[in-house]
């Protein structure tokens, strides 16, 4: 097999799916497949890896520290040289001009969807009116691939009636987690004083509905539980929520560069909050219930079907609602509530994820198919 991976609109706010990327293309050149990675970058440039060639495609900036590859032709010639069985697609905007090389070449494309435009584009922009336009585009999209991959249910629905009507197939494959870098430490920041400790970290950003967490804090602080929140990450909206937060049990500390040590500062706390109602699947989920620390998150969004009922909570996404959910949470035994957690984490290693794309790789590329009819 010969994978080509294709990642664009790569900048600060991508974590999540770079952590993908590089997850599924070491576990491919891991069983033997010959992977090939193109991302966007400030220049050219080619190197090799473990993991099989990475293609640096010259991108221009278009804010917030993204890059976008707006060249499409340029990575077809990549992939004229390197001859993939199929490609694999984390793109949805300028890179759409491969699947038609593809199928014309008779290789598989699959999208790997990794979030959901029309809920992200709503809580970024705070405009109802995305759902005409983003259906457009979806319906575009399922009659350009030749499968669709998603993370979780709701970012299922997304595509579930137009696929149908396209004959498209929707493959739902959950993400991973490191187990390894993310685990339950021994200790706990002030145990024993009688403070409810929480953390929030990811992306400081609206789409992200960080707001929600510290105003559910704030919930519980009026209600005169004593309460900390810290917070890890950085982002645009870092300066308006810590003016927002002044006075208030909220510390913010900023972007942690060690996974290892972000595990451990998000272990020590009694339970984290990712209350997002738009997250496609929720790494940051992931990551916290693996290091022994219990999630709250909202009722609606891929988030909620990370967590089950021993290993976390869940509510409407309103501070009073959440805030309930933090203490029902709370009021479980700490080791009952962290070895939940980690159990949970241990449902979703990358090796079952990486099986599942190589499995529909393989297939995609030994079935027969009538890609060279299908108009792009």
């Amino acid at each position: 097999m010969r994978i080509a991976q294709l990642a664009n609109f790569i900048g600060p706010a991508s974590g999540g799916m770079k952590t993908a990327v590089q997850a599924l293309g070491n576990g491919y050149a891991a069983a033997g497949a010959e992977r090939l990675l193109v991302v966007p970058g400030p220049r050219d440039a080619r190197t090799s890896t473990a993991a099989g060639d990475v293609v640096q495609v010259r991108a221009p900036r278009v804010g917030g520290g993204y890059r976008l590859i707006v060249e499409p032709w340029r990575v077809i010639e990549a992939l004229e040289s390197f001859a993939p069985t199929s490609v694999e697609v984390s793109d949805k905007s300028t890179l759409l001009p491969v699947t038609g090389w593809a199928r014309r070449q008779g290789v598989p494309s699959l999208l790997f969807s990794h979030e959901r435009l029309d809920a992200m584009l709503e809580l970024r922009t705070g405009w109802a009116g995305v759902a005409p336009p983003v259906l457009a585009l979806n319906r575009s999209l399922v009659r350009r691939f030749d499968g669709i991959v998603v993370t979780s249910a709701f970012a299922r629905r997304e595509f579930h009636d137009l696929a149908a009507t396209a004959g498209t197939p929707v493959h739902q494959i959950p993400l991973g987690v490191d187990l390894e870098t993310f685990r339950p430490r021994v200790g706990a920041l002030g145990a024993g004083d009688g403070v409810l400790r929480l953390v929030h970290f990811g992306r400081l950003s609206r789409e992200k509905s960080p707001q929600l967490a510290l105003d559910t804090v704030l919930a519980l602080e009026h209600r005169g539980v004593r309460v900390r929140l810290d917070v890890y990450g950085d982002g645009p909206q870092r300066g308006q929520l810590e003016r927002a937060a002044s006075g208030s049990p909220i510390y913010f500390h900023g972007h942690i560069a060690s996974r290892r040590e972000l595990s451990r500062l998000v272990g020590q706390a009694d339970a984290a909050l990712s209350v997002c109602p738009g997250e496609t699947f929720g790494l940051a989920v992931l990551e916290a219930l693996a290091s022994g620390t219990p999630v709250v998150t909202a009722d609606v969004g891929g988030a909620r079907e990370l967590v089950d009922r021993v290993s976390g909570g869940w509510a409407e996404p309103t501070p009073a609602a959440l805030a309930d959910a933090v203490l029902r949470v709370a009021a479980r035994p700490r080791e009952v509530r962290r070895t939940a957690a980690r159990r949970r984490a241990e449902q979703f290693g990358w090796d079952r994820t990486v099986e599942a794309m190589l499995e529909l790789h393989r297939r995609s590329a030994d079935e027969p198919t009538a890609l060279a009819g299908r108009s792009a």
